[in-house]
């Protein structure tokens, strides 16, 4: 699944590390899920929304 994670991050001059730790996970996962190596739990995917104010969908794309 596509997203667009790093470019909002990045838009908040958040490294990953940031983040991660605003949403109670690894530096790792914040990777992985940014690079599409993997895909966030749907609790972690409405976190994610939530603390950008966006929806999953507006986050999260399907190939």
């Amino acid at each position: 699944m596509k997203n667009r994670l790093k470019i909002l991050r990045a838009e908040r001059d958040w490294n990953q590390s940031d983040l991660a730790v605003q949403l109670g996970v690894s530096r790792q996962s914040i990777n992985a899920i940014e690079t599409g190596k993997y895909d966030p739990s749907l609790p972690l995917a409405f976190r994610i929304a939530d603390l950008f104010g966006l929806t999953i969908e507006e986050i999260f794309i399907r190939d």
